[in-house]
């Protein structure tokens, strides 16, 4: 094994181990005395969170391009008329209204969370979707996936709070940029970078141990699902947790679809598949490679009559958007969904480093049990391997929609 990547199997080992990240974990141990309600802890002038540049996929994302009132992308965007939210507007145009859904959504929880925190107080908007070209250069603002926020009541004292509840609210990027306001962003609605790796839809359906199916937000740790062990062969896995677990998500996903027999896989761009380039290969011979690489003539594994695994062709492959994306993780590393063998892993074009760098995860349910009910977003161990991963591999190690973007 090369050093770089045998000193990432060993840090994601050392952060496993280390008590104080092993306490932010989502859910409690089972067994465990419950811990008291977290208190929240205001950001620092200058900080964000989380701590890397915003236009980096474990943040906002990269950016896209600017929308405009007569571009096809003007369609992405959506008006917030939530009436405990105070529009600056000073332009007059109602563009500070207009942002992509995820932004919107995630205002319009922090609006409560604000009046939770201080009654009588309302959140304001002061910027949102910029047409003017009043930002720097290739800012989310100019895609209607950023703002900047204060309280109603303007008074400074409460903005390092305010940005912590935008960070709990779910933005994907949180700035306390300046005395007088703080920044906040999400990902893109439509591409790959929304969904922080690789995942299916929510409704996708994998099967349980009784032949049961069952979709995959309903996954409940502990319950074993058809997978694919490192033989090649049928095998039931336990569900450990969701890599990242996005309820809301609006996202675009690739469609590979399969004849003789028919099957049709739904899954993010960035997702590793097992694939050969003909019917003769044995399945253990099969290779993972990214769903963007896939195309009509490969064949992937399915399940057919009796539980075995079969080479499909790939007939079709095509994009489509849908709501819910679910990146679940299994001790073998693999998982079928809606009867297609597919990895657990994304970004990075190598199953057996990934297995292994999870290592530590499984161990650490194996000693302690299941955990509680896991919080939305993207799991904090994959988010540090993550980070890991970006300083000791080489850039080609990624998928392309995992490359930062125009770091702010």
């Amino acid at each position: 094994m090369k050093p770089a990547r045998l000193l990432l199997l060993l840090s994601g080992c050392a952060l496993l181990l280390a008590p104080a990240v092993l306490c932010c974990g989502p859910g409690r141990v089972v067994g465990s005395r419950r811990r008291p309600p977290r208190k929240l802890i205001p950001l620092a002038y200058k900080q964000f969170s989380p701590n890397v540049p915003e236009k980096t996929l474990g943040a906002s994302g990269r950016y896209e391009g600017k929308i405009a009132r007569n571009s096809e992308r003007f369609k992405e965007l959506t008006p917030n008329y939530n009436p405990d939210i105070i529009f600056k507007d000073e332009e007059n145009t109602g563009a500070d209204r207009l942002m992509t859904q995820r932004c919107k959504d995630r205002l319009n929880s922090l609006a409560i969370s604000v009046m939770n925190q201080w009654p009588g107080v309302k959140l304001r908007v002061t910027e949102g979707w910029d047409e003017d070209g009043h930002h720097s250069e290739e800012s989310l603002h100019y895609e209607g996936r950023a703002v900047d926020i204060t309280t109603s009541d303007r008074d400074r004292n409460k903005y390092g709070m305010l940005a912590r509840l935008a960070v709990e609210a779910g933005f994907d990027w949180v700035y306390y940029e300046s005395k007088a306001h703080i920044h906040c962003s999400v990902k893109s609605e439509h591409s790959a970078a929304a969904k922080t790796g690789g995942c299916f839809p929510g409704r996708a359906l994998a099967t349980l141990e009784d032949g049961a199916q069952t979709p995959l937000w309903a996954l409940r740790p502990g319950q074993r699902v058809l997978a694919m062990d490192g033989a090649g062969r049928p095998t039931y896995s336990d569900f450990l947790a969701f890599l990242d677990k996005e309820p809301r998500a609006l996202t675009t996903f690739h469609v590979i679809e399969t004849q003789e027999p028919p099957r049709r896989l739904v899954l993010t761009p960035t997702h590793l598949l097992f694939v050969a380039e003909n019917a003769s290969a044995p399945t253990a011979h099969f290779r993972p490679i990214f769903a963007s690489l896939v195309h009509p003539g490969h064949f992937v594994l399915v399940v057919a009559g009796g539980g075995s695994l079969q080479p499909a062709e790939v007939v079709r492959v095509w994009d489509r958007r849908d709501v819910g994306a679910y990146a679940p993780l299994t001790r073998h590393g693999t998982l079928v969904v809606d009867g297609v063998v597919a990895s657990c892993f994304a970004l990075v074009q190598e199953q057996q480093l990934a297995q292994l760098a999870f290592w530590p995860l499984r161990l650490y349910h194996s000693l302690v049990g299941w955990p509680g009910v896991q919080g939305d977003g993207v799991h904090w161990y994959s988010g540090l391997l993550y980070r890991l991963g970006r300083l000791l591999l080489p850039p080609d190690s990624f998928h392309p929609l995992g490359i930062s973007q125009a770091e702010s």
